[in-house]
């Protein structure tokens, strides 16, 4: 036996027994084999989820979780091709010219967990904070129950990803790798802790930011506090990259853009005396905007050279481009609200703002046409637990909804 297949067994072994089932909010709206199939694994939704928030694995690390999905789709007869670092796969279910894919990401983030749930994570300092762990397991039921369909009009490609939290993402690997190959459509939900369960929320056009990162290393011969004229300020240089930069460049790009440069750490000195001879300062670049998004890297450069060239201080600007904004084409953007409505009533659809949030799904949607929408995850009682932070956890009412959008989305889009 491997040491994967050991890891999995155990995994199996601790898949926390059985999980009480979970109201199936869209019970009843069909199609029929759909409610059959949630009602035969309503508990395993739950005991999937539970399973891999308890044993999370972080970017590029996920062969544990990428196992267990593609022993479970094995199990119902079904061919998934695990990627050959094995961290994610694909499946494909069905057959026929046409194809929709549906995506979910498997990885998770590096913070202690604070819930004192009963399946909190068993990895110090890693959590499922961001519900990549309720992505997978709504995927895998949407794919095992498409497998029981009567028939279906075209094929469903089912992509489990790695490595959604870090840049560059999974998703370039994945697309590198050829799985938008015959795909005429993509769609992913995303987990909302502001949306109550039941709801989904859709928005045409972009409905996350572009996110970029900056990193600015000074440096400065030192020297003595009473002698700042004999030397090269090296903190005041910090202060004024900290204060005039994303005012500058507030002024530089059109405000409905939503563009916002952020600093998130900085470093320099420790002595009260000493003017240091290195500093670094790192943050996150923004913008809601794709053609500004393009522009921003030679504008930051132009405004740090200009910001730093009277203070004689020397630098090295790193600037990492990240994802680019999800942008929901619109008539996928209308079947995946369409699909919600199938899946849960009128009062299953519901608008949604931009975020500024990053997303590597955006990835996806610069070769083909999709959308993604915010599933609500929200309890409706008590605060929001927002996504990543170390006390965050979601309603699993919100799991068996999952399913059915995603299944209602593929259906809709394979008729269209």
């Amino acid at each position: 036996m491997s040491v994967l297949d050991a890891r999995t067994e155990l995994l199996a072994a601790h898949a926390l027994g059985p999980a009480e089932p979970v109201t199936d909010i869209g019970h009843g709206k069909g199609p029929r084999w759909l409610d059959g199939w949630l009602s035969a694994h309503n508990r395993e939704l739950v005991t999937w989820r539970r399973t891999l928030h308890a044993h999370p694995e972080l970017a590029r690390q996920e062969r544990l979780s990428t196992s267990m999905v593609a022993a479970r789709l094995r199990a119902a007869g079904l061919k998934p091709r695990v990627r050959p670092d094995g961290c994610g796969l694909i499946c494909d279910i069905g057959s026929g010219d046409h194809c929709v894919a549906l995506r979910a990401d498997l990885d998770a983030l590096p913070l202690r967990e604070e819930t004192e749930l009963s399946f909190a994570s068993s990895v110090d300092g890693v959590m499922h904070a961001c519900g990549h762990d309720a992505h997978t397991a709504m995927l895998l039921g949407a794919g095992l129950a498409l497998a029981q369909a009567p028939a279906l009009p075209g094929r469903v490609r089912l992509i489990f990803q790695p490595a959604e939290e870090v840049q560059p993402g999974g998703a370039l690997d994945m697309v590198a790798e050829g799985v938008l190959e015959d795909v005429e459509r993509i769609f992913a939900l995303h987990c909302d802790p502001r949306l109550p369960v039941g709801q989904l929320g859709t928005k045409v056009g972009p409905i996350t930011s572009a996110c970029d990162l900056v990193e600015v290393r000074l440096t400065s011969p030192g020297g003595h506090t009473s002698r700042p004229h004999l030397t090269a300020d090296l903190v005041n240089a910090l202060g004024v990259l900290i204060t005039q930069l994303p005012s500058l460049l507030s002024r530089r790009v059109d405000p409905r853009s939503g563009t916002v440069l952020v600093w998130g750490a900085v470093e320099a000195g420790q002595a009260a005396n000493a003017v240091p001879q290195a500093g670094l300062l790192r943050g996150t670049l923004r913008t809601g905007d794709h053609r500004i998004w393009t522009e921003l890297e030679p504008l930051v450069r132009s405004l740090v050279t200009s910001l730093l060239a009277p203070l004689g201080v020397g630098y090295v600007l790193d600037h990492t481009r990240g994802v680019p904004p999800v942008f929901n084409e619109a008539l996928s953007a209308g079947l995946l609200r369409d699909a919600a409505v199938a899946a849960l009533g009128p009062d299953g659809a519901t608008s949604t703002e931009q975020s500024s949030g990053g997303e590597d799904f955006a990835w996806y949607l610069e070769d083909v046409p999709g959308a993604m929408g915010r599933l609500g995850v929200w309890s409706g009682v008590g605060p929001h637990r927002d996504l990543h932070q170390p006390t965050f956890d979601l309603d699993e009412r919100a799991l068996p909804v999952g399913v059915r959008v995603l299944v209602h989305a593929a259906l809709a889009s394979l008729a269209a």
